[in-house]
């Protein structure tokens, strides 16, 4: 299979990865999360070449993960928001932090904190089961296929269950 017919896979994570799976656009993605929202900037802080973050960005517009709103009329320029499907990709992003910063750290330690701007304490944010509120522990999830056309729901076989 080739990487640009990956979004066609009856596969929720390969269908995500077609729109948010390369470091670009997840640097790009990063920035917006911290009120990025002009191109220079989003240049500026994430290194990539015009042309490449020019395809990132429209990419991202075209799923409308980002919306493009003029800001100036003459000369005419726009900057990128995050549309609510784009928020909805805030847990990605601060996983891929916690995990960084768990895994990646220099010896300085994490160069960015998370406040809650509500009790304004420092967190790590964790998955929590929406039920019973207990943090999720990828060994203790059994991922269900959906049915096929009349089938009932199966598990995936014990190869697809995470073990430590």
């Amino acid at each position: 299979m080739r990487w640009n017919e990956i979004g066609e896979v009856d596969c929720s994570v390969a269908r995500a990865l077609s729109v948010v799976g390369d470091r670009w656009t997840l640097l790009v993605l990063r920035d917006a999360f911290l009120g990025v929202r002009r191109f220079e900037d989003f240049r500026a802080n994430t290194g990539a070449s015009r042309p490449l973050l020019t395809e990132r960005l429209a990419t991202l517009v075209e799923h409308g993960v980002l919306r493009r709103v003029r800001y100036q009329e003459r000369p005419e320029r726009y900057e990128y928001r995050l549309t609510e499907k784009g928020v909805g990709l805030y847990p990605v992003i601060v996983s891929l932090l916690a995990w960084g910063d768990r895994w990646m750290a220099g010896d300085d330690g994490p160069p960015v904190c998370l406040r809650h701007e509500t009790c304004g304490h420092t967190m790590t944010p964790e998955l929590a089961c929406p039920d019973c509120g207990e943090t999720i522990d990828p060994r203790d999830v059994r991922p269900t296929l959906r049915p096929r056309s009349g089938a009932e729901p199966s598990e995936t076989s014990r190869a697809g269950h995470v073990n430590s």
